[in-house]
């Protein structure tokens, strides 16, 4: 069984109601920062087990929890002499699978969409129970400042209307993987703790319970231990027969699972590297198998704290265990993305109207397999960005931005999310197919070289009338690069140009000699335009692209 579809309701970011499907093996969520990634992530394990940030929410219960610009209009209404209903936390998971029992005792209509789904549904609301006291705070004459979190219960119902459903009998069970937060109890990494626990069965766990009984019987027998405790007792003044001493927990049967702790190599798991625990807590996760179920492996940003060579053991971890597994992960890595495939790439924005997801499941099986094995392009930069400009080399990358430069008093485009890319010429149109799916604004700046119709016509047929791409290059096909380019636009002021290149007239004093040079010092020539405080002039299509930056 697998998650295949979210809705998320009022959940932190999620204003209203929000909706998320996702494939049966591997799903790359990736956006800019507060789009809401880890939220997702968050809200699918909040609800398949009842825990956030490694701590039940039943006990920790905040207003910050719900949608503020819910919350504040809450609020409002309030103070306005309306009486506006109590916001809800509401997430509803809908499952995919084989025909199961287990499968069944979910399927009903009692769901948002009011049709026939297998799935559970997750609220955070007002518990009714509660009418007088919440009717008895509203009658008192301050106003009501904050949620009333303490009128709040939470509750679980699958789809069929079964109220008593649990997150033990939700068959789908999920691990949370952040390498960027620890969360230790007592010393000890409950996430690691929980996972071999998975990973043991009924007898095994109480092999484990019993040997801690052990240890415990034996640390109280120990000497010296009855020495502290006997001292303890005759200090400690207290209004009691009983007896106070010190022990290790055991007021319950899961207590060794907070207070054992994991080694490596004879070093406790937390004084490891991050890196290290990532990928172990990862490996283990995956690893874990149980009949009739599907795990559910959610990672956050499993680059943080990897090396290159350490995130591609990552991803070749993950690639070679998740043949059963349904994985969900976060990341700003375009490593990650191309490797593990941009065709399984779901895409979060934002905007004033609210948020909104775009799938890349349609993108061809070429260019999936292009990013796979040259997967060094910055593919993510490509898609987060709000314009790319896509050019073919360094040198060409430094012009444009100085020409950008130029028409905004010095501002650099990416200061206006406008990102300037050098990429090889044959990666131009696999960038394409993935701007063409998207609908994302992209300009390719690209030379004629002396073979317009081929070259720019020819080759970019296939997006032509996508509104999203354009193509800029010069018809003049003797400018068949920049160079001849830049030249040509400055013929009228040649001294301009060559005080910026810093080149003397009695050496370079026509313009085929300064192409020249220009062509046999790309990097440095463009650097030092780049730099130069002249006031060069640049080629008609360079000026287009400039004022298509602009344009809305």
């Amino acid at each position: 069984m697998n998650l295949k579809t979210a809705h998320i309701k009022n959940f932190k970011c999620y204003k209203g109601s929000f909706k998320i499907d996702f494939s049966q093996g591997v799903n790359i969520i990736v956006g800019n920062n507060e789009t809401g990634k880890s939220t997702i992530l968050e809200a699918i394990h909040l609800a398949l087990s009842g825990v956030l940030k490694g701590h039940y929410l039943r006990n920790e219960l905040s207003q910050y929890l719900f949608n503020n610009e819910v919350v504040e209009s809450f609020l409002s209404n309030l103070k306005n002499g309306k009486n506006p209903e109590l916001p809800c936390i509401h997430i509803e998971l809908f499952f995919d699978g084989h025909t199961t029992s287990d499968y069944a005792k979910l399927q009903g209509d009692n769901n948002s969409m009011k049709t026939e789904a297998v799935g559970v549904s997750f609220k955070v609301e007002y518990d009714e129970s509660f009418n007088d006291e919440y009717e008895a705070l509203l009658a008192e004459k301050n106003e009501l400042q904050t949620l009333p979190i303490e009128f709040y219960k939470i509750t679980w119902k699958s789809f069929a209307r079964d109220s008593s459903i649990t997150t033990r009998s939700i068959p789908i069970k999920s691990v949370l993987i952040d390498s960027s937060n620890q969360r230790y109890k007592n010393g000890s990494d409950v996430y690691i703790s929980r996972i071999i626990k998975n990973n043991l069965n009924l007898k095994e766990k109480a092999g484990v319970s019993q040997a801690f009984r052990q240890v415990k019987e034996s640390f109280m027998s120990n000497p010296s231990i009855e020495a502290i405790n006997k001292q303890v007792k005759k200090n400690s003044h207290i209004s009691t027969n009983k007896n106070i001493e010190i022990s290790v927990d055991l007021s319950t049967q899961n207590a060794w699972e907070t207070t054992l702790m994991t080694y490596l190599d004879n070093v406790p798991f937390h004084q490891i590297g991050k890196g290290e625990q990532c990928i172990i807590k990862t490996n283990l996760s995956l690893s874990h198998k149980k009949s009739e179920k599907a795990d559910l492996i959610l990672l956050e940003e499993p680059e943080n704290h990897l090396t290159h060579s350490k995130l591609n053991e990552f991803i070749k971890s993950v690639t070679n265990n998740c043949k059963n597994k349904q994985i969900i992960i976060s990341t700003h890595s375009s490593f990650v993305a191309n490797k593990l495939g941009l065709e399984n790439l779901i895409l979060l924005s934002k905007s004033k109207v609210g948020r909104k997801k775009t799938y890349i499941n349609e993108l061809p099986s070429d260019t999936q397999n292009y990013f796979k094995k040259l997967s060094g392009y910055d593919t993510l930069r490509f898609i987060l960005c709000k314009k790319a400009i896509l050019v073919e080399g360094d040198s060409d990358e430094l012009v444009v931005q100085k020409a950008y430069m130029d028409m905004h008093d010095g501002c650099l485009p990416i200061e206006n999310r406008i990102d300037v890319i050098s990429v090889r010429s044959l990666a131009f149109k696999r960038f394409l197919d993935i701007a063409k799916i998207i609908k994302h604004p992209v300009a390719i700046v690209t030379d004629n070289d002396r073979k317009f119709k081929e070259k720019i016509i020819d080759k970019y047929e296939d997006y032509e009338g996508v509104e999203s791409i354009k193509i800029f290059a010069d018809e003049r096909e003797e400018l068949n690069t920049l160079e001849p380019q830049i030249v040509d636009a400055n013929k009228k002021q040649l001294d301009i140009l060559r005080k910026a290149l810093g080149i003397k007239k009695s050496r370079y004093n026509s313009e085929k000699s300064i192409v020249k040079y220009m062509v046999s010092h790309k990097t440095d020539t463009a650097l030092k335009l780049f730099e130069t405080a002249e006031e060069i002039k640049y080629p008609r299509y360079l000026e287009k692209v400039i004022k298509w930056c602009d344009d809305e």
